[in-house]
């Protein structure tokens, strides 16, 4: 019977891995600590679970073979990059655009934060060194062939669910420092144009950087 999730000895090395990875601020957790220092810990949390869905759409498509097709069509790969580089920097113009507190608006019930988990969720999804990572790194761990895009998917999400947990004790942290920047109307500006020099620096470095990993 195939064994989902393999082994306890390599699951245990899965999770080791794959814990350090997380650990391991890239352009994911940098978005998520933008987010919470400039609009508060719950903004945070709600972009957490917007990257979680998207790396978890990555950790698919990578069992699937999205991956094998970015690996030989360099125009698809590049339509998804550049994608998702210029979202980030629509992102951060409509950051700097932005005169009130987003804080506030969630706060006070007028603002869901549907559109922070979707923000998250297209930052993350349209991030295909992402796909290519878990195509190179969840094969490592593979015990069956006949059952690798089933355990393919399994150490993804045991990968994204990590992966979350520690992006969520990054947004506290960020969260709880966050509302010192709301406290002045100075500060708010200057909150916004971090905010919105972090999303658009990010999207330049999505467009320039290799094809190493960026969670």
């Amino acid at each position: 019977m195939n064994a989902l999730p393999p082994p306890w000895p390599v699951l245990a090395a899965f999770l080791i891995a794959s814990l350090i990875l997380a650990i391991t601020p890239g352009p994911g957790v940098f978005y998520i600590v933008t987010r919470a220092l400039a609009q508060g810990r719950r903004v945070g949390l709600v972009s957490v679970g917007g990257v979680a869905l998207g790396n978890f759409g990555n950790a698919i498509a990578a069992a699937i073979g999205l991956a094998a097709l970015f690996s030989v069509s360099a125009i698809a790969f590049t339509f998804i990059k550049y994608a998702g580089a210029l979202y980030l920097v629509w992102l951060g113009v409509k950051a700097l655009r932005a005169t009130g507190s987003y804080e506030v608006r969630v706060a006070s019930g007028k603002d869901t934060g549907s559109h922070f988990f979707r923000d998250g969720f297209a930052v993350a999804l349209l991030n295909p060194k992402t796909t290519i990572f878990f195509a190179a790194f969840l094969p490592q761990f593979l015990t069956d062939r006949t059952a690798s895009v089933a355990q393919s998917i399994v150490l993804g999400a045991l990968f994204v669910g990590i992966a979350a947990i520690t992006d969520s004790c990054y947004a506290l942290a960020a969260g709880s420092i966050g509302p010192a920047l709301v406290r002045a109307p100075v500060a708010r500006a200057l909150g916004r144009c971090v905010t919105a020099g972090a999303l658009i620096g990010l999207g330049v470095f999505t467009a320039v950087a290799g094809s190493r990993r960026t969670r």
